[in-house]
């Protein structure tokens, strides 16, 4: 049974890739001249060039030689081919119903509509995040090429540091009215909601790929990753960096949130905490959208000396929440805000590639670098080098090696 367990497990962290047998570079030029070709037929079908396929001047007046001829009768020379008035039209009946639906059909499909789905149906919302390869790296040889970078790591990707630890989910903005509860947070792999409606100032029919904070009953905060829909707009077919920089624009734009006026018990229960002995106030649902930091400058200097020690650095975010003072109500406190500051964990980096689009599921056109390792589940140990590590040494290197060769180049030109 614990073998079972473990196997399961072990699956589920693991996720299949199509054309495995590929190598990710092949995948990823692959995915990239699939998404351009899914362009252009977009583009296309929006002129609505496929209705004037058929349409054509008549036949070829130029095959036998002759000019063409110009008809230059008005219409009178049309009037013979006009029917009789007396050439009338029958009259339409209609044609009678042999069908008969009988009570039993009745009662079956009132039982079909009232019928609940069935715990294995696909959700709608299932495996609608874009989520990342890991990145393949090779360090055996030092001096070949095949490094397992990208070729064009400096000049067509953007990184995404310090991404945060927490859980990976998508954020569904409903109509509403005012501060009614309009927003679903829904789990990334199976598109299950996470919690109850809540309230948020993220204008309607929005859909935001998001990390849900590890501390979020603490300090309230949802980070927010990638943007797929804002206000019925989609912007999946939009290039990396400006989805990024839309993202960043339009969340600026939005007023805060207020922290709710009544803590979570459900929050303190799951801590260990008593919460009829306890003053300490817990998020019943996220407030703060906060954007994760891009870079669009992927140089490898700009890797070893900015981004990389970025993905290793926490972060220090201020929010507020409600004073709690002795007896006093939270409803009544609301309005006294006090700031804080939360600690955000680094998990590791993100890679997109800068031309490609937003698409559902697992994706080579973006790689993920972890902070820590991956743990063997059988031998239960994890590598010596992890590899946030081993992507700051093949950067290195190569930096290295293009400092070498040119160092060579310049003497050879004394």
């Amino acid at each position: 049974m614990a073998e079972l367990a473990s196997t399961r497990k072990l699956a589920y962290k693991h996720v299949s890739i199509a054309d495995s047998h590929l190598s990710q570079q092949a995948r990823r030029l692959k995915a990239l001249e699939e998404q351009k070709k899914r362009r252009a037929q977009r583009v296309d079908a929006s002129r609505q060039l496929d209705s004037f396929a058929d349409l054509n001047l008549g036949s070829d007046d130029d095959d036998d030689g002759r000019p063409p001829q110009i008809v230059r009768e008005g219409l009178g020379a049309f009037v013979g081919r006009i029917p009789p008035e007396s050439a009338s039209v029958p009259p339409y009946q209609p044609i009678p119903s042999t069908f008969q639906p009988s009570r039993k059909s009745k009662k079956k499909r009132k039982w079909q509509r009232i019928k609940k789905p069935a715990d294995d149906e696909i959700n709608e919302w299932a495996d609608k995040c874009m989520y990342a390869e890991l990145l393949e790296m090779n360090t055996d040889d030092p001096w070949s090429s095949s490094d397992g970078l990208p070729d064009d790591l400096e000049t067509g990707w953007v990184a995404v540091a310090p991404v945060p630890v927490g859980k990976r989910c998508l954020a569904i903005v409903h109509q509403g009215l005012g501060l009614a509860p309009n927003t679903t947070l829904r789990s990334r792999a199976l598109g299950k909601p996470l919690m109850a409606r809540f309230p948020s100032t993220i204008p309607p029919n929005t859909v935001l790929d998001c990390i849900l904070d590890i501390n979020w009953r603490d300090n309230g905060i949802l980070h927010v990753l990638d943007v797929i829909k804002w206000k019925g707009q989609d912007i999946c077919d939009c290039e990396t960096a400006f989805r990024f920089w839309w993202r960043d624009t339009r969340l600026a734009e939005l007023p805060q949130s207020p922290p709710p006026t009544t803590s979570s018990t459900k929050g303190l229960i799951a801590s260990g905490i008593d919460p009829s002995s306890s003053s300490q106030y817990r998020f019943s649902y996220p407030t703060l959208m906060l954007p994760i930091p891009y870079h669009s400058d992927t140089s490898l200097p700009s890797l070893l000396s900015g981004i990389v020690p970025l993905a290793r650095s926490s972060r220090s975010i201020p929010f507020g929440i409600p004073v709690i003072d002795g007896g006093m109500d939270l409803d009544m406190a609301g309005s006294n805000i006090t700031k804080q500051f939360a600690h955000i964990s680094p998990d590791g980096l993100l890679l997109y590639v800068a031309e490609a689009n937003y698409e559902f599921g697992t994706s080579p056109l973006s790689n993920w670098i972890p902070i820590n390792s991956h743990v063997d589940s059988e031998t239960m140990d994890s590598a010596s080098e992890t590899p946030l590590d081993k992507f700051q040494r093949l950067v290195q290197r190569r930096l290295s090696q293009r400092l070498q060769t040119t160092s060579e180049d310049d003497r050879m030109d004394l």
